[in-house]
């Protein structure tokens, strides 16, 4: 089959709905069925619920206390109190219970006196009619439409429901998802070994667990079929056999770009038709829409990306929207909030771009940072706070540029965060943990720009600490110098989280007998490095230039990572023979690790959030005996300072934590 060039690109809008219309038109929607109440949750109704039975079906007593004839007690006042015999006037009642005959109100047990004998109440108050009575039908009333149609049955709605005395109802039938995992690659998940990942020669098969979930939010029921070859007739039988299974709806995850080995689009356009390859938004510009004939009817079907963010994405964007307009519903509809990126947010003009990012909540103002762009970042999607578009006709956005981002987590979650740009450390992922599990209101949420990124945001007032780790050469002292250089009049407390070990990182049992500096600079050794700006970058280019070797020299010295364990992932993967980092993410991977020396990591924080009480329970955790077990657990670290204020610069007066 010759190789496949993508159709001319549609927007997002303009594929979904040409698509959603010739569904509409040439296709059976799923219709009606009956189930029974019990198993109603997050169905959605396909008609008009009405009640079976008034509710309550008789006037109750809504307080403790006597039932009376409302009229019979105009006369009483404290001034000439009213008194009814008991069992002829005034009944005991309870709440919840039918009111007697010739009775319309109820006297509350404390309004009332009990004479001594028993006989008699009496009363210094009248009552009004219907006073501390649930009327017949004052919930619902027989006949009354209790859901309408397109309506999704929640626990209070099976509530409802089910005083209405309706215990069976009409609901839409589940429309039925057949995903076809395709890639000759592929394997099933739970049949994926470490030995077989690292050779490449296999991929464990993820997406169709993570789009059988999204299918089931949207109200589908997923049916995962075999994983298919690469192989037109392969593929092709594949979508028969989902048309045989009863689809409704057939995904066909992967296949779908213009590669040597991509049959999707082709054969859809072969069985059936084409209605969009190629589509104007980044991640998943490769899919394909389209409608395949089946036993006298057209199914439509979805090529979806195989990178798992390209394919998530997709799915939202067409199988999401197709999923509620078969039951009559709105898809659902993210919070958005006003945010600013940190930093400037380039795109392509002509694509739609959906960026996932960071958020931190700062003095009122909330800023987004960007996450990884790769469609294949599936943490990314875990990670994410908040997605925001960039239209097809914009070439990006400007720093602190103001935009709407769509929530992905609860906002209570992202205002109770502390925002930390700055230098990468495994340990703040460990305090972020403890910070969560000891203050579940709290978090740490950190952005990997390298020391003098942190310092330069917190200079702008865009995080609420920095991580750092930047030497002065001239004395042998960190951040210190670059804090006066860069937060100059800024009151700010210098606050070790550990000390730690840089080396050079090397793949097990050392192949190349790497032991210094010098050694990067031979024909047979390739480096990863870190980015400009960070502290490890720094700290390297100081001891190249102590030793006298120029970064020209070493292969591989533009090659850039933005974190300690990227790069120790590098070396394990063989992309690179040594990087530099810390003894904690070799100790994480498995790796032989050479020290240089040990260095200081330091958290920046601004004099006006010492008494935030986020930061109070962060220094917590930090000074704590638990977090300083976990560091030293780790490998590479020492923690006998740990949560110290080293040193406070521009502040007045000592700040207390």
């Amino acid at each position: 089959m010759s190789h496949h060039k993508f159709l001319k690109l549609q927007t997002p809008d303009e594929a979904r709905d040409a698509w959603l219309e010739r569904i509409e038109s040439e296709c059976s929607a799923p219709g009606p069925e009956f189930v029974p109440l019990a198993q109603s949750l997050r169905r959605v109704t396909a008609a008009p619920i009405a009640a079976r039975r008034s509710s309550p079906a008789f006037h109750g007593a809504a307080m403790d206390g006597f039932a009376v004839l409302a009229e019979k007690t105009f006369t009483a006042s404290t001034r000439k109190p009213l008194r009814l015999e008991i069992n002829k006037d005034a009944f005991r009642i309870n709440t919840g219970r039918p009111m007697p005959e010739n009775t319309n109100a109820v006297v509350m047990i404390e309004n009332v006196n009990i004479g001594d004998d028993g006989r008699f109440v009496t009363l210094e108050q009248a009552v009004f009619p219907w006073q501390h009575v649930r009327k017949a039908g004052e919930d619902m009333v027989e006949t009354e439409i209790i859901l309408a149609p397109g309506t999704s049955i929640g626990p209070y709605e099976i509530g409802a429901l089910a005083a209405a005395g309706a215990l069976e109802v009409e609901v839409f039938r589940q429309p039925l998802v057949c995903i076809i995992p395709s890639g000759s690659d592929l394997e099933k998940l739970e049949d994926c070994v470490e030995a077989d990942l690292r050779s490449g020669r296999k991929l464990p098969e993820f997406n169709s667990l993570v789009f059988s979930e999204l299918i089931g939010e949207a109200g589908g029921k997923p049916l995962v079929m075999p994983i298919v070859e690469d192989d037109p007739q392969a593929v092709a039988q594949a979508i028969e056999n989902a048309a045989k299974a009863g689809a409704d709806l057939i995904i066909l995850n992967a296949g779908t770009s213009a590669g040597s080995r991509d049959f999707s689009a082709e054969v859809i356009d072969r069985m059936g038709e084409v209605t969009a390859h190629g589509v104007a938004m980044m991640p998943g510009k490769p899919t394909v829409l389209g409608l395949v004939p089946s036993a006298g009817k057209k199914i439509p079907i979805i090529g979806a990306p195989g990178y798992p963010v390209s394919a998530v994405l997709s799915l939202e964007k067409f199988v999401v929207p197709l999923l509620a307009a078969w039951q009559k519903r709105l898809p659902p509809q993210a919070e958005t909030v006003e945010v600013h990126p940190c930093n400037p947010m380039p795109s392509k003009p002509g694509m739609e771009e959906h960026v996932r990012v960071k958020l931190g909540s700062v003095n009122g103002k909330t800023f987004a940072i960007p996450l990884p762009l790769g469609a294949g970042t599936v943490n990314s999607l875990s990670r994410a706070d908040a997605i925001i578009t960039i239209p097809a006709a914009c070439e990006g956005l400007n720093a602190d540029e103001k935009v709407r981002a769509s929530l992905l987590k609860p906002w209570q979650q992202i205002e109770g965060a502390l925002l930390a740009i700055g230098s990468h450390d495994n340990t703040l992922d460990l305090v972020d943990s403890m910070l969560r599990r000891k203050f579940p209101r709290f978090r740490l949420t950190s952005a990997h720009v390298g020391s003098l990124g942190g310092l330069l945001a917190l200079g702008r007032g865009n995080c609420h600490l920095a991580g750092s780790h930047l030497l002065d050469p001239e004395t042998g002292i960190y951040n210190q110098a670059a804090i006066r250089t860069h937060l100059k009049g800024r009151p700010v407390n210098l606050v070790r989280l550990v000390e730690r070990k840089q080396g050079l990182i090397v793949a097990p049992g050392n192949p190349l007998g790497i032991s210094n500096f010098a050694d990067l600079a031979r024909d047979d050794v390739r480096f990863i490095n870190r980015q400009k700006g960070s502290g490890t970058r720094m700290l390297l280019d100081y001891q190249l230039a102590q030793a006298g070797i120029s970064p020209t020299s070493i292969a591989g010295y533009k090659d850039e990572e933005y974190t300690h364990m990227t790069v120790a992932s590098a070396v394990l993967s063989g992309r690179a023979n040594v990087g530099m980092g810390v003894r904690a993410a070799a100790n994480a991977l498995g790796l032989e690790f050479i020290p240089v020396g040990m260095e200081n990591y330091d958290l920046v924080i601004p004099g006006e959030f010492m008494e935030d009480e986020r930061i109070r329970a962060l220094l917590r955790v930090i000074r704590s005996d638990e977090f300083k077990k976990a560091a030293l657990a780790m490998g590479g670290y020492g923690v006998e300072n740990s949560g110290e204020i080293i040193w406070e610069h521009g502040v007045q007066q000592g700040m207390s934590s």
